[in-house]
């Protein structure tokens, strides 16, 4: 196997640290936290002690100022050890920084160290009912009314949403300017008016809390927006690059996992009395998973050595997430095959996988809007 350069021992040591956390604070849990729909709160915390939430947030705001690679081992050991349930990336790696790239120093104060440490949960909050991956056509609105915005409107498949302690919420300030009508704002769950819907019943990540939101008439303060007035489109736009990486990441590392489990799986298995790794289509099967996934780890380590030197643009980042999350779930179905009947059975980690994976080609703009912006670049 290639080996893989962008690491330091630091990095190295970190990961051991990660792994044991998963292992013993994480994993045990999955079955529980599936049937309750959530992840325990006290799982937040804990993550919050160790130093795992937000670890590239700045010292004052109680990160570790750490580089990009550390995150990167937090969602690869996360996906290694088949944990789709907490929604750790989505809160340190999207939310964070979107308050650390556009908010005021007094939202920064406020909420990154409460985030930091686990005590308050975020989301964002860009999906509608009607509206997936076109953001520009959100209904949710936030009218001025003096000092405050009045928002009203509804959100769904928001992960993180049914736990949130504080969602940026994307709105129309201004219905009338598309994409420039846009603006992020601020948005706290005890607000008069927000409510939470069901934690919505799904194919997979059946442990993650996703749910809808509503809207009616909450104010907020105009100190809650985002950045400024109609720059929310804008601000979307810059982060997507690394939110789709994290994708890829994700898809790389669940494929490595559920590889060698297979291969694991194949060489204690019998059939006809013999290992069903000895039959050759069951070698040439795993022979392909292996190298396709080999192939995508060497892709995926270079777009994130692009990302450090501030280098990774939009098609890139587009051709990692689309090309990966195929991958995930053609490499998921022919191990699944090659489990037999077992793959179908829900106690098997190759089963979980699977249903976690279709996702992936969704979220973060589906795999169809990914080759349209490829495409523009042509």
């Amino acid at each position: 196997m290639i080996e893989r350069t962008i690491f330091a021992e630091e990095h190295n040591l970190f990961r051991e640290s990660v792994h044991r956390f998963m292992e013993e604070e994480i994993a045990p849990h999955r079955e529980r936290w599936e049937e309750q729909g959530q992840i325990d709160r006290e799982a937040w915390l804990k993550a919050g002690e160790q130093g795992f939430l937000c670890p590239t947030m700045p010292e004052q705001y109680g990160g570790a100022d750490a580089d990009k690679l550390y995150s990167v081992i937090l969602m690869e050991e996360q996906a290694l050890t088949g944990a789709s349930g907490p929604g750790f990336g989505l809160h340190s790696e999207i939310v964070a920084p979107y308050i650390l790239h556009y908010g005021s120093d007094e939202q920064k104060e406020t909420w990154l160290p409460r985030m930091a440490k686990g005590e308050v949960i975020g989301a964002i909050a860009m999906t509608e009912p009607g509206t997936g991956s076109d953001l520009q056509s959100v209904k949710t609105t936030a009218v001025k009314d003096g000092n405050e915005l009045v928002i009203n409107g509804a959100k769904t498949f928001i992960t993180n949403g049914y736990m949130s302690d504080l969602v940026i919420v994307v709105a129309k300030t201004d219905p009338k300017a598309g994409a420039k009508g846009v603006s992020l704002i601020l948005v706290e769950a005890d607000r008069d008016g927000f409510t939470k819907g069901r934690k919505l019943k799904k194919l997979g990540l059946k442990a993650q809390d996703t749910s809808e939101l509503f809207f009616d008439n909450v104010r907020v303060p105009m100190t809650n927006m985002l950045g400024g007035e109609g720059q929310g489109f804008y601000y979307l736009m810059q982060e997507l690059p690394w939110e789709r990486l994290q994708i890829a990441i994700t898809a790389i590392a669940t494929c490595e996992r559920i590889v060698e489990q297979t291969i694991a799986y194949t060489k204690e298995r019998k059939a006809f009395g013999r290992e069903i790794a000895s039959f050759q289509n069951t070698r040439f099967k795993l022979a392909e998973c292996k190298t396709e996934t080999q192939v995508a780890r060497v892709f995926v380590d270079r777009c994130i050595d692009l990302l450090l030197q501030k280098k990774l643009d939009v098609e890139t980042a587009a051709m990692a997430k689309y090309w990966c999350s195929d991958l995930q779930c053609k490499v998921i179905d022919e191990c699944l095959q090659l489990h037999g009947g077992y793959g179908f059975m829900w106690e098997y980690p190759v089963a979980r996988a699977y249903a976690d994976a279709r996702v992936q080609r969704i979220y973060g703009g589906t795999n169809e809007i990914m080759k349209e912006l490829i495409g523009r670049g042509l």
